[in-house]
């Protein structure tokens, strides 16, 4: 995808060889005309997937995650890292941890919002490890329902996140796929 690839160039940074900073358009400020472009991109790749529901992580996946729903016409959910007072009830949970923060979190999904038999997409910003596409899919399973693939919007291809993903049978599709970060350069695989 030509403009997320112009983004980065022009406002990603490479903060070391294991992460790149894009905080000025997808995980902090959000530009919402791309993350359009983003979800229809996503939306196209998954059309043929039956899709029920989108599901991402708070906080990063919530912005790709939403227009890819948009566009597909179905229901967007995220697994919330916090436990409020409103998450009640049976709950879906798994334990993911984050590579930027370098933390372990449960996350919990409402069991009355996943329903046995529905395809979910899971939708995130970021594969590295892939621990927060299993975390999802475990959730998914949980709930009886089953994983109709993995849309990632930059994937770290140096990272065995894909590697781990495919070995367990999903199908992912990344908009950007990186080669490498080293010497404060972004590559692209493709």
């Amino acid at each position: 995808m030509e403009l997320l690839k112009q983004k980065i160039r022009e406002q990603g940074s490479v903060l070391s060889a294991q992460v790149l900073k894009v905080d000025a358009f997808l995980n902090h400020q959000v530009d919402p005309l791309l993350m359009d472009e983003i979800g229809a991109e996503l939306a196209r790749r998954f059309a043929d997937a039956g899709v029920d529901k989108v599901l991402t992580i708070e906080a990063s996946g919530i912005a790709p995650a939403l227009m890819t729903a948009l566009h597909l016409g179905v229901p967007m959910l995220f697994a919330r890292k916090q436990q409020s007072l409103t998450l009640t009830g049976e709950l879906f949970t798994a334990r993911v941890y984050s590579f930027t923060k370098q933390v372990e979190s449960t996350v919990a999904v409402a069991a009355r919002h996943l329903g046995a038999g529905e395809r979910v997409l899971i939708v995130d910003d970021f594969l590295a490890h892939g621990q927060a596409a299993q975390g999802l899919a475990s959730i998914i399973e949980q709930a009886g329902a089953r994983v109709a693939g993995i849309g990632i919007v930059i994937e770290k291809s140096f990272q065995p996140g894909r590697t781990e993903l495919d070995r367990l049978g999903y199908r992912v599709e990344s908009l950007v796929r990186l080669a490498s970060l080293e010497g404060g350069t972004v590559r692209f695989l493709d």
